[in-house]
């Protein structure tokens, strides 16, 4: 019988890329109908500022981590 494991489901901060907790994250921000969840607060401004830029660039690393 095989046995698996449950993993824990991580979202992707989409300003730096990190995978982030959706239980523990240190925001989010609802757009568009979707919630999005970040490291810090402030990646959910960086995002909030210009949410299409990290929708359609990818996350942008910023050096904060």
């Amino acid at each position: 019988m095989a046995f698996f494991l449950r993993r824990k489901a991580m979202e992707v901060d989409p300003v730096c890329g990190m995978q982030v907790d959706p239980k523990k994250a240190a925001a989010t921000y609802d757009y568009q109908g979707k919630t999005y969840y970040f490291c810090s607060p402030g990646c959910r401004v960086s995002f909030q500022k210009d949410p299409e830029k990290y929708l359609k660039g990818g996350p942008q690393p910023m050096g904060h981590h």
